[in-house]
C-alpha cells in the first residue's frame, strides 16, 4: 500500500514510464541577498541550496547533458527528464536572459518537464506568461515556490523578506496561467511548534497546491542558523521528531497532492546538524515518516478536510 503520493508514482502514471528530475545550478542570485530588499540571505542559506556535485561554472548544455547519461545508465534508455533548475532565484532576471535559458530544454527530446525554483515575490506576470509558453511547446511545466512558513513572524526571524500573501498571490496566478505549483515547507524552523507546520500544511491545501516539498531545517557551517545553534538557542529535531511532524503535515495534505520531496541532502562536511539530512541517510528518512504513518493506519490525506466538511455538521441546513 502506497501511504504517500511520491513524484515518481505521479509522474509514472502521466508519462508511463521512469522520470527523472535534472537539477541545475545557474549564476542566479536572490533580491535578499543582492541588497533589493535584503541582505545575508534566509538565517539558514548556503550557496542557494546548490547541491554539492553542481557548479556554477559549468555550462547548462553540460549539466542536462550528465544528467541524460546518468539516469539512462541506471534506469534504461526509456527514461524521460525534467531539468529543475534549483539554486538561488530561477526567475530574477530579464526575459531575454531567463527565455534563452529555459529554450535549452527544447534541444533534447529526452525532456519532457520544465521545472523552476523562485520565490512568490519573483514571479511577476511575464515570467508566468513565459513559462506557460512551454507547456504549447509539449512541456509539463512546475513552479516551486519557497514558503517554508505559514507563520508570518517566522518569516521575518528567518530574513526571508517577503509574506504570506506573497505566496497566496503568486500561487492563485501561476495557476491562472495554467501551471501547476509546488510550494516548499520547512520543518522545525526558530521559534516553531507542532502547530505551525500544522497551519503551514493546512494553507498548502486550501491554496490547492499540485506539489509540495517538505524537509527539516538542517544547519550548514557559516550560517546565521549555525551562529544560533553554537550559542544554544536553537537546536534542531531529532529523526522520530521530524518523522511525527511530516506525518502529522502529510495527514492534511491531500492525496492529489504530488510530494516532491521530504528530506535534504547536504554536504556532509559542511553540515553542523542534523546527521540524518544526508544523501546516505535519505531512504531511512523516507522509512521512517511511512512507517509513522502505518503505526497510525493512515496515509497522506487522511484528515485534508477544512472547513466544515467532515465536521459531521450538514451545511446545507446552514444556508
Amino acid at each position: 500500500m502506497e501511504r504517500i503520493n511520491f513524484f515518481r508514482l505521479y509522474a509514472k502514471e502521466r508519462f508511463g514510464r521512469r522520470v527523472q528530475k535534472i537539477p541545475v545550478a545557474l549564476p542566479f542570485t536572490c533580491p535578499n541577498i543582492d541588497g533589493t530588499k535584503s541582505r545575508g540571505g534566509c538565517i539558514y542559506c548556503y550557496r542557494g541550496s546548490r547541491p554539492a556535485h553542481l557548479s556554477t561554472g559549468v555550462s547548462l548544455r553540460e549539466q542536462i547533458e550528465a544528467g541524460i547519461r546518468r539516469g539512462i545508465e541506471r534506469y534504461g534508455k526509456r527514461t524521460r527528464f525534467f531539468v529543475y533548475f534549483q539554486s538561488y532565484t530561477n526567475t530574477y532576471g530579464d526575459k531575454e536572459y531567463l527565455e534563452r535559458l529555459y529554450n535549452t530544454v527544447l534541444d533534447y527530446e529526452e525532456v519532457v518537464g520544465l521545472d523552476v525554483g523562485t520565490r512568490p515575490d519573483c514571479a511577476p506576470d511575464w515570467v508566468l506568461g513565459l513559462m506557460a509558453s512551454y507547456k504549447e511547446r509539449g512541456l509539463e511545466v512546475w513552479i516551486e515556490y519557497g514558503l517554508q512558513s505559514a507563520n508570518f513572524e517566522t518569516l521575518k526571524r528567518i530574513n526571508r523578506a517577503h509574506g504570506v500573501s506573497d505566496l497566496v498571490d503568486a500561487t492563485l496566478r501561476a495557476k491562472a496561467y495554467g501551471l501547476k505549483v509546488c510550494i516548499h515547507t520547512i520543518v522545525g524552523l526558530p521559534g516553531e511548534s507542532r502547530d505551525d507546520f500544522l497551519e503551514t500544511a493546512k494553507l498548502v491545501s486550501a491554496l490547492g497546491a499540485d506539489g509540495i516539498k517538505i524537509h527539516p531545517i538542517y544547519v550548514m557551517r557559516n550560517t546565521a542558523l549555525a551562529r544560533l545553534l553554537e550559542k544554544g538557542r536553537f537546536k534542531t529535531l531529532n529523526l522520530e521528531e521530524y518523522a511525527r511532524y511530516a506525518a502529522d503535515m502529510l495527514e492534511l495534505i491531500p492525496e492529489s497532492t504530488v510530494v516532491h520531496r521530504l528530506t535534504a541532502e547536504a554536504e556532509r562536511d559542511k553540515l553542523l546538524s542534523p546527521d540524518y539530512c544526508v544523501y546516505e541517510r535519505k531512504l531511512e528518512v523516507i522509512r521512517a515518516i511511512e512507517e509513522e504513518l502505518k503505526r497510525r493506519g493512515r496515509k497522506q490525506g487522511a484528515r485534508s478536510h477544512l472547513g466544515i466538511e467532515g465536521t459531521g455538521r450538514d451545511f446545507k441546513k446552514l444556508v
